[in-house]
């Protein structure tokens, strides 16, 4: 059960990380990623983000890259949310494959 500081913390990380992977993406040419979601612990430490990348045969090599780069995305992503947050979380980045789950439920059931 999430409570409603968690729910709002996790809005404002998913809003400043999808705008900090927008800026980022327009260097890579046809390549998509938008941020899905985000977990936050109950003590506010560690936020899991869930990645969906287009095309998703490049997913893993993407979130990969990302969190070799975490240090430099948690720098930019405290400096645009120092004053709403005292502490920023530690970003834990997985791949949300949820879009290819989908797609092949929908293959087996036609």
């Amino acid at each position: 059960m999430e409570t409603t500081r968690q729910s709002k913390i996790a809005r404002l990380l998913q809003k400043e990380l999808s705008e900090i992977f927008l800026l980022q993406a327009k260097g890579m040419h046809g390549i998509l990623i938008s941020v899905s979601a985000v977990r936050i612990s109950p003590d506010l430490s560690i936020a899991r983000v869930y990645l969906s990348v287009f095309p998703s045969d490049k997913g893993e090599e993407i979130v990969k890259n990302v969190n070799d780069n975490m240090k430099s995305i948690r720098y930019e992503l405290g400096t645009r949310v120092r004053h709403q947050l005292r502490i920023i979380p530690e970003l834990k980045f997985f791949v949300d494959d949820s879009l290819d789950y989908i797609e092949k439920i929908d293959s087996l059931l036609k």
